[in-house]
């Protein structure tokens, strides 16, 4: 079986910094003041949209393109929406 490079590990590890800040604002009770919370919520959700289709290509027996897609896309607008998120928290915080 041929194993292209995915964006599993990455995605997981990124997901697990979505909800250290979620509850960070949680904690702080910052959450409610600005919109980092649903941000960062945005990204988790997209970083697990990542996690499973990288998951179902590597599963895979044959290549399939669409899941390799669906996980970049998913992968990089969670990246983006978690450094946004990050950006709100500094100016909130």
């Amino acid at each position: 079986m041929h194993r292209h490079p995915h964006v599993l590990n990455a995605a997981s590890n990124l997901l697990g910094i979505c909800f250290v800040l979620i509850g960070a604002l949680k904690f702080t009770r910052s959450d409610a003041t600005s919109f980092a919370d649903e941000t960062a919520w945005l990204s988790a959700a997209l970083l697990l949209t990542s996690i499973v289709a990288s998951y179902a290509a590597i599963r895979s027996n044959e290549a399939n393109r669409l899941q390799n897609l669906t996980a970049d896309i998913a992968f990089f607008g969670g990246v983006a929406m978690l450094a946004l998120a990050m950006v709100i928290t500094a100016v909130v915080l």
